[in-house]
């Protein structure tokens, strides 16, 4: 998962990077909320920590504006120094999904975050079937049917290919593809990218007459679209 984290301590924002890339996830610091935010417009991701003494402009506006451009589903989890009442309902009226109090512990730090994206995105925590109509996607042994026909696709196809069905109407980022699909491989020319995208469109038949899209974001990425509902 791809999570930001907004903390103005850049050492704070850096052990919480380090903590959670530990467990596999992707993780994005930064120290104010005007670049934060510059990013979530930009970018996708999956999850928000957010420091509750953001100093540059009020936590509960952050995550208002936050909040309009995640994903519907995505968890935010605001850290604070107060373990007073007042700041903790505040920060849950404002609409997050939980918190912790500073100092963190490593170990609860995980266990919540890990916690709070089971509860999101349960589709993709241990589920060996994904349907998504005539698509079947069967996760352990990675084998993709159509209409009960299995397709003939590589792994890095299939992994693209749940990418785009597990985000259905959302624009995915280079970026993110990314880091989802080809995770630690680093250089990985623009045109693979398009090439394997290309071949998922292909493979799975992606075109209105089967009820999906699978179309370019200019100068963003790349967006699967269901047709007719």
């Amino acid at each position: 998962m791809r999570i930001a984290v907004l903390d103005n301590d850049r050492s704070q924002s850096d052990l919480i990077c380090q903590v959670l890339g530990s467990v596999g996830h992707t993780c994005h610091g930064y120290q104010n909320a005007k670049d934060t935010l510059q990013h979530l417009r930009k970018d996708s991701y999956d999850m928000l920590i957010l420091d509750w003494q953001v100093v540059d402009l009020g936590a509960a506006e952050v995550l208002r504006r936050a909040r309009e451009k995640l994903p519907d589903a995505a968890p935010v989890m605001f850290l604070t120094t107060s373990s007073g009442e007042d700041d903790i309902v505040a920060g849950l009226d404002a609409g997050a999904d939980d918190y912790m109090i500073k100092p963190l512990r490593r170990g609860e730090l995980v266990a919540r975050v890990q916690a709070l994206l089971r509860r999101a995105y349960p589709a993709q925590n241990g589920a060996e079937q994904l349907q998504f109509g005539q698509y079947l996607f069967e996760t352990r042994p990675g084998r993709l049917l159509m209409e009960g026909t299995v397709l003939d696709v590589t792994q890095k196809e299939f992994a693209l290919a749940l990418l785009f069905f597990r985000n259905i109407g959302r624009p995915l980022s280079r970026a993110y593809i990314h880091e989802a699909v080809w995770v630690k491989e680093s250089a990985v020319p623009s045109r693979t990218m398009d090439t394997h995208v290309s071949r998922v469109r292909n493979k799975l038949a992606l075109k209105p007459e089967n009820g999906y899209r699978l179309v370019p974001v200019y100068s963003y990425g790349y967006r699967l679209e269901k047709l007719g509902g």
